[in-house]
Parts: structure tokens; sequence; C-alpha cells
């Protein structure tokens, strides 16, 4: 089993920054790819970003991208995502996911075998 463990959401300003932590502990060897989402009510879960594991490998979505850095510690199993130039429409709450392959449609949710419990991030103006 793997377990996820999101940290790291709060309230800021817009314009400011925060980064949200993912602590992965458990059975990691079995996790190829993490990812991040985010959900606000009445949407579907929404892509934000992926890394490989064990590859220098990373994929946003176009409504974060130059904004967002994902980013990990093997040696922490943990992954990050650096928020900046936030705006109030990345307000959600942001979830990690883990994946065991590595998928070529990343940015379905279906693509991922394990999932945190989400931190907020509620921006406001």
């Amino acid at each position: 089993q793997v377990q996820l463990v999101e940290s790291g959401g709060g309230l800021v300003r817009t314009g400011g920054s925060l980064r949200l932590s993912c602590v992965v502990s458990g059975s990691t060897g079995s996790i190829y790819t993490m990812g991040w989402f985010r959900h606000t009510p009445g949407k579907e879960r929404e892509f934000v970003a992926v890394t490989k594991w064990s590859a220098d490998s990373t994929y946003y979505a176009d409504s974060v991208k130059g904004r967002f850095t994902i980013s990990r510690d093997n040696a922490k199993n943990t992954v990050y995502l650096q928020l900046n130039s936030l705006k109030s429409e990345d307000t959600a709450v942001y979830y990690c996911a883990g994946g065991r392959r590595f998928w070529s449609d990343y940015e379905r949710a279906g693509r991922y075998d394990y999932w945190g419990q989400g931190t907020q991030v509620t921006v406001s103006s």
C-alpha cells in the first residue's frame, strides 16, 4: 500500500506564492509517476502537473505553465508543487496522486492509483 499526505496549503493574496508538499510512504517502489490535481466545487478534478519519480520529465497544464513548478526529493520521498503568481482562479483543493506507470493521457485522474486527502489553497484579491 501507498500513503500520500499533502501539506502547505493556506490563504494567500493574489500574486503570492505557496509551496505544497506530498510525502509518500509505504510501498514507494511501486510509484512511477507523481502528479498534482486540483478540484473546485461544481467542476471535475483538474490536472495540474506530473513528474516521473526517477526521471527529469515534467508536464504541466497550460493554465499553470510558467507559474507552477513540480519537483521531487527522492531521498525524502516527497514531491513538491511550487505555486507562484497565484490568481483567484487557482483557489481549489490540491491533491497529489501516485501512479504505477506513466500514461500518455496523464491528465486523466483515472490514470492514478493513489491519492492524498487534499490541501486547501485559497487566493484572495
